[in-house]
């Protein structure tokens, strides 16, 4: 699993000129499902996701996390997280998960966020074609792996 995670202001995401989630002050976090991951790498990009100290405290460090702010989290899914371009410049796909794996690995990660996490957790739609607005905050933006987690 991967998540690209991004500080915001604010963020909304609209389906069809709908606006089916926003948030303000949190984290805009796009996450994409490969086709290895087991529930192991679910649990472990969550735990990142809500421990992560990238909020300032007092003296203007990075030192606080969504839990110790409960700040809203707009979640999105998005496959292309695995997109590679290591054989040209159109880029190949084949190392996500298909749509119906990738969809219950997502609903999954979905109700375990919401289960740990206390605060506010908006979802865009899962497969649909989604316009994202957000306004970044810092701007800080950070990249997990499940399976390169040593960066």
């Amino acid at each position: 699993m991967r998540a690209l995670i991004r500080r915001v202001l604010n963020a909304s995401v609209t389906v069809r000129e709908e606006c089916v989630g926003e948030i303000s002050n949190g984290l805009l976090v796009y996450v994409g499902v490969s086709k290895d991951d087991t529930n192991d790498d679910l649990i472990w990009i969550s735990k990142k996701i809500l421990g992560v100290r990238i909020f300032e405290d007092s003296d203007q460090r990075m030192n606080l996390s969504m839990c110790d702010l409960n700040r809203d989290i707009l979640l999105v899914s998005q496959f292309t997280l695995y997109g590679s371009l290591k054989n040209g410049y159109r880029p190949s796909f084949n190392d996500a998960a298909n749509q119906e794996v990738a969809f219950l690995h997502y609903e999954q990660f979905l109700n375990l966020m919401k289960r740990s996490y206390k605060g506010n957790i908006q979802s865009g739609q899962f497969g649909e074609n989604m316009q994202i607005e957000a306004v970044d905050d810092g701007p800080v933006n950070l990249w997990l792996d499940s399976k390169s987690k040593n960066y």
